[in-house]
């Protein structure tokens, strides 16, 4: 990696990409730098640096000329940021997301508000369930165009595309002496059966942990980073029924209040949580953080999700 290519991307996430989009990766890092020089001319930006990044794209902070903060996303897959500012843009009334100013589909751009906070994740914090329930909810009730859903991916291959992430995580790692591969397999099946559902079908986030969750202050809890599909809205709550949960009764409390707050089925909620328990315990395994009281909870939900048939 070049000094120029340094600049906006580490070691961590260069490795962080390569596991997501395979090792060819390299040749759009190379490239980088060139594409934020050029958007920079283009949008009027200034360049700060670089921003924390997730697994699928570069961040790096800029500012408008008219003083605005902002974040410019960059992603090697330019479906992948087409789709996520479709999502942002469909609950911008929300106000629960950041603002879009900016996509260049062909690079694979978005740029979009910076929102001031930290994650939720970050403050280590779990926010109250009845908090979290009303985001969500609020997200969900955005009224939305028919011809707008549609362009929309079915939640079924979102569930599809997890599972075979957490698949292969599984087989390269130590998860793999500890978690069943049958495990894995029922965990998929039940979570396929949830999705084909027609109930409670609205746009959802498709990833919303509390990695993806600014606590913005008075602003209130704002989410990023969306895996924008259509399906059961439920499915949105699963990682926050299980951060940091210290037993299986707590994790039944925080499915009774979010459940209510939504307005979604309790039991099919609890039914989605158990579903993904798989995905979370490998990693939990596979990056060493064993020995809490939230992932033997998860051990137990992954256990109790295999369906013995006679």
């Amino acid at each position: 990696m070049n000094d120029v290519t340094a600049r906006f991307v580490d070691d961590r996430q260069r490795r962080r990409l390569e596991r997501r989009f395979g090792a060819h990766v390299g040749e759009w890092l190379t490239e980088v730098p060139s594409i934020v020089e050029k958007l920079a001319t283009e949008w009027g930006l200034t360049v700060e640096g670089p921003a924390p990044h997730g697994r699928t794209s570069v961040v790096v902070l800029v500012s408008r000329a008219d003083g605005s903060e902002g974040v410019l996303k960059l992603c090697p897959d330019s479906g992948l940021c087409v789709s996520e500012a479709r999502l942002l843009r469909m609950w911008a009334p929300s106000h629960r997301v950041p603002e879009v100013w900016g996509l260049d589909s062909e690079r694979g751009a978005i740029l979009m508000e910076r929102v001031d906070g930290e994650t939720v994740a970050a403050t280590g914090v779990v926010p109250a369930m009845e908090t979290v329930g009303s985001l969500i909810a609020q997200l969900h009730a955005v009224d939305v165009p028919r011809a707008e859903l549609m362009e929309l991916r079915p939640l079924t291959s979102r569930v599809q595309f997890i599972f075979d992430f957490w698949t292969r995580e599984r087989a390269e790692g130590p998860a793999a002496d500890i978690v069943p591969a049958s495990v894995m397999h029922q965990g998929l099946c039940r979570a396929r059966d949830l999705a084909h559902g027609e109930v409670g079908v609205v746009p959802v986030h498709g990833d919303l942990h509390p990695g993806n969750v600014i606590d913005g202050g008075p602003r209130g809890l704002v989410a990023l980073d969306p895996r924008a599909c259509l399906g059961d809205g439920a499915v949105d709550a699963v990682d926050w029924t299980v951060w940091q949960a210290s037993s299986l009764r707590e994790v039944e409390r925080r499915v009774d209040v979010l459940s209510r707050v939504m307005d979604v089925d309790g039991d099919r909620l609890m039914a989605w949580s158990r579903a993904f328990a798989p995905c979370m315990v490998v990693a939990k395994v596979n990056r060493g953080q064993t020995g809490t009281e939230e992932f033997e909870v998860l051990m137990e939900m992954a256990e109790r999700s295999v369906v013995v048939r006679g």
